[in-house]
Protein backbone atom coordinates (compact mmCIF):
# COMPACT_ATOMS: atom_id res chain seq x y z
CA UNK A 1 0.00 0.00 0.00
CA UNK A 2 2.85 2.55 0.61
CA UNK A 3 3.89 1.90 -2.50
CA UNK A 4 0.99 3.82 -3.70
CA UNK A 5 2.13 6.81 -1.91
CA UNK A 6 5.95 6.43 -3.48
CA UNK A 7 4.53 5.58 -6.83
CA UNK A 8 2.43 9.38 -6.87
CA UNK A 9 5.40 11.01 -5.48
CA UNK A 10 7.72 9.67 -8.44
CA UNK A 11 4.49 10.61 -10.70
CA UNK A 12 4.59 14.55 -8.95
CA UNK A 13 8.50 14.53 -9.57
CA UNK A 14 8.33 13.42 -13.37
CA UNK A 15 5.55 16.51 -13.42
CA UNK A 16 8.20 19.02 -12.16
CA UNK A 17 5.96 19.64 -9.02
CA UNK A 18 8.15 18.05 -6.28
CA UNK A 19 10.51 20.25 -4.38
CA UNK A 20 13.27 17.91 -2.42
CA UNK A 21 16.12 18.46 -0.02
CA UNK A 22 15.94 21.18 3.28
CA UNK A 23 17.41 24.35 1.49
CA UNK A 24 15.01 23.64 -1.28
CA UNK A 25 12.09 22.83 0.93
CA UNK A 26 12.99 25.86 3.22
CA UNK A 27 13.13 28.32 0.44
CA UNK A 28 9.81 27.09 -1.62
CA UNK A 29 7.80 27.24 2.25
CA UNK A 30 9.26 30.83 2.89
CA UNK A 31 7.89 31.77 -1.09
CA UNK A 32 4.57 30.37 -0.35
CA UNK A 33 4.73 28.04 -3.57
CA UNK A 34 4.09 24.99 -1.83
CA UNK A 35 1.36 23.24 -0.82
CA UNK A 36 2.17 20.25 0.73
CA UNK A 37 5.22 19.29 3.09
CA UNK A 38 6.57 15.95 4.04
CA UNK A 39 8.95 14.33 6.05
CA UNK A 40 9.82 11.36 6.50
CA UNK A 41 9.51 9.34 9.47
CA UNK A 42 12.93 8.84 10.41
CA UNK A 43 14.12 12.32 9.83
CA UNK A 44 16.21 13.98 13.02
CA UNK A 45 14.27 15.63 15.84
CA UNK A 46 16.12 18.98 14.80
CA UNK A 47 15.00 19.01 10.63
CA UNK A 48 11.44 17.44 12.24
CA UNK A 49 10.99 20.79 14.60
CA UNK A 50 12.74 23.06 12.11
CA UNK A 51 9.77 22.28 9.31
CA UNK A 52 6.65 21.74 11.54
CA UNK A 53 7.50 25.53 13.12
CA UNK A 54 7.85 26.84 9.04
CA UNK A 55 4.79 24.86 7.94
CA UNK A 56 2.92 26.29 11.18
CA UNK A 57 3.89 29.68 10.16
CA UNK A 58 2.93 29.88 6.27
CA UNK A 59 0.12 27.47 7.16
CA UNK A 60 1.31 24.75 5.09
CA UNK A 61 -0.01 21.22 5.46
CA UNK A 62 2.62 18.83 7.06
CA UNK A 63 2.61 15.52 7.19
CA UNK A 64 4.90 12.26 8.11
CA UNK A 65 5.47 9.30 5.96
CA UNK A 66 8.07 6.68 4.84
CA UNK A 67 11.59 6.94 4.91
CA UNK A 68 14.06 8.45 3.97
CA UNK A 69 15.92 6.32 1.11
CA UNK A 70 13.00 5.27 -0.11
CA UNK A 71 11.73 8.72 -0.74
CA UNK A 72 15.29 9.67 -2.31
CA UNK A 73 14.86 6.35 -4.42
CA UNK A 74 11.30 6.88 -5.33
CA UNK A 75 12.42 10.73 -6.97
CA UNK A 76 15.55 9.39 -8.34
CA UNK A 77 17.72 11.08 -6.24
CA UNK A 78 19.81 10.36 -3.18
CA UNK A 79 18.39 10.36 0.75
CA UNK A 80 15.71 12.73 1.10
CA UNK A 81 14.19 14.41 4.44
CA UNK A 82 12.02 16.37 3.68
CA UNK A 83 9.67 17.26 0.37
CA UNK A 84 7.93 19.67 -0.64
CA UNK A 85 4.70 19.19 -3.46
CA UNK A 86 4.25 22.82 -5.08
CA UNK A 87 0.69 21.63 -6.82
CA UNK A 88 -2.67 21.96 -5.18
CA UNK A 89 -4.25 18.50 -7.26
CA UNK A 90 -0.87 16.48 -6.52
CA UNK A 91 -0.92 17.94 -2.71
CA UNK A 92 -4.87 16.16 -2.24
CA UNK A 93 -3.82 13.31 -3.44
CA UNK A 94 -1.17 12.70 -1.91
CA UNK A 95 -2.88 13.73 1.11
CA UNK A 96 -5.80 11.43 0.78
CA UNK A 97 -3.24 8.34 -0.75
CA UNK A 98 -1.10 9.04 2.89
CA UNK A 99 -4.31 9.00 5.10
CA UNK A 100 -5.42 5.93 3.43
CA UNK A 101 -2.36 4.38 3.61
CA UNK A 102 -1.81 4.85 7.58
CA UNK A 103 -5.90 3.90 8.29
CA UNK A 104 -5.46 0.93 6.33
CA UNK A 105 -1.75 -0.40 7.59
CA UNK A 106 -2.26 1.02 11.00
CA UNK A 107 0.95 3.23 10.99
CA UNK A 108 0.44 6.98 12.29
Amino acid sequence: MTDNVYNFISLAMKAGKVVSGEQGCEKIIKSGKASLVIISEDASSNTNKKFKDACLYNRIPLYTFGEKDKLGMCLGKGVRSVIAITDENFSSNLVKLITETKKNTGVG
